[in-house]
């Protein structure tokens, strides 16, 4: 299911890439050095980081306007 990242405003946007960045290493780190339990959760996290780099990029071109 896809997370609804537009209603967020601009900074709780690069918060959430910020979290979604951290996710993504710790998961790569421990598939190279053990076990994960889902090894489909790092393509959704790439994916919901994609997400969130489009609508930011959408913020810092103009193509929407930031609601404060």
């Amino acid at each position: 299911m896809k997370d609804s990242f537009k209603d967020l405003t601009y900074k709780e946007l690069i918060t959430k890439r910020e979290e979604l960045t951290k996710q993504f290493r710790d998961i790569s780190f421990n598939m190279v050095v053990g076990h994960i339990d889902n090894p489909l959760r790092k393509r959704e996290l790439r994916r919901k980081m994609a997400r969130l780099n489009t609508i930011i990029h959408e913020y810092d071109i103009g193509i929407r306007k930031s609601q404060e």
